[in-house]
């Protein structure tokens, strides 16, 4: 069977060819430290999210509405049907796994969870990004899944829920594109030393 025929299998494929290369690396070998797998996992992870954050947000929601507008097209319910439920999986759950791996890359970094969000000298601009990041994940849990719910019926709604929810989850999706943007300046600001 080909590999790469299977999502789960390109995936893990990926992720032994990665460890291969950092096994064969000398400097990165067998005594790598802990907070560069987390911070590798961080980084994969917050791909996913963010990478689903500007796909939702540059076309899924412009193709939905210009499904809408195309009374002869076959509208918006194959993208929400077949198509939004399972980005909003690996969406929400990105989220969730880009935070926690995050906040472990803080704590093996030796600048720490508590001294990133409490701003201390020295871990002022992570701490920046780590404080956006969790508005942002908050906004991903709190207000955006739960009006998805009611908007892909998920859950029973009302007409009017369901047109409230698509305020609310657009409005914090949008929030979150907009919070990206300085959190990924000050994550890689700090990653790569960059003065700001």
């Amino acid at each position: 069977m080909n590999p790469l025929k299977s999502i789960p299998m390109t995936v893990g494929l990926g992720f032994i060819l990665a460890i291969l290369i950092s096994l064969s690396i000398e400097h990165v070998g067998p005594g790598m430290p802990l907070w560069s797998l987390v911070t590798w996992l961080h980084v994969f992870f917050g791909i996913i999210w963010i990478g689903l954050l500007y796909y939702f947000n540059f076309v899924q929601v412009p193709g939905v509405a210009a499904a809408l507008a195309d009374k002869e097209g076959p509208g918006p319910a194959a993208i929400n049907k077949y198509v939004a439920p399972t980005a909003l999986f690996y969406f929400r759950w990105g989220a969730l796994l880009t935070w926690i791996t995050g906040a472990a890359a803080l704590h093996y970094s030796g600048i720490g969870v508590h001294n990133a969000f409490a701003l201390q000298t020295g871990a002022e601009v992570i701490g920046i990004g780590a404080w956006l990041g969790t508005i942002m994940l908050f906004n991903v849990w709190g207000l955006i899944w739960p009006n998805q719910k009611r908007i892909l019926g998920i859950v029973e709604a009302t007409e009017a829920q369901i047109a409230k929810g698509k305020v609310v989850a657009l409005m914090a999706s949008r929030t979150n594109t907009l919070l990206s943007i300085p959190m990924l300046m000050c994550m890689s600001s700090h990653m790569h030393g960059l003065p700001l």
